[in-house]
């Protein structure tokens, strides 16, 4: 059991990582990537931040559960 939540944290890792270095300063974030300017208006790259900040939170949230998991075994 320890090794499979090893690997499962291995890859919560690797993906909070990638979803941590997508968002970006305060200027620009995902919509900036996508070539939304921040005076465009639409509501598109608000709705992608704020499912990139769920995804975020919900690793974070995994990472953490399983961390302790893994301590307890």
């Amino acid at each position: 059991m320890h090794t499979v939540l090893a690997v499962i944290q291995v890859f919560i890792a690797v993906v909070l990582i990638f979803l941590i270095l997508l968002h970006s300063g305060k200027d620009a974030g995902m919509s900036g990537a996508f070539g939304i300017g921040a005076t465009g208006g639409s509501t598109g790259g608000s709705l992608m931040e704020r499912n990139l900040d769920r995804w975020t939170v919900g690793f974070a949230i995994a990472f953490v559960v399983n961390t302790i998991a893994l301590l307890k075994t």
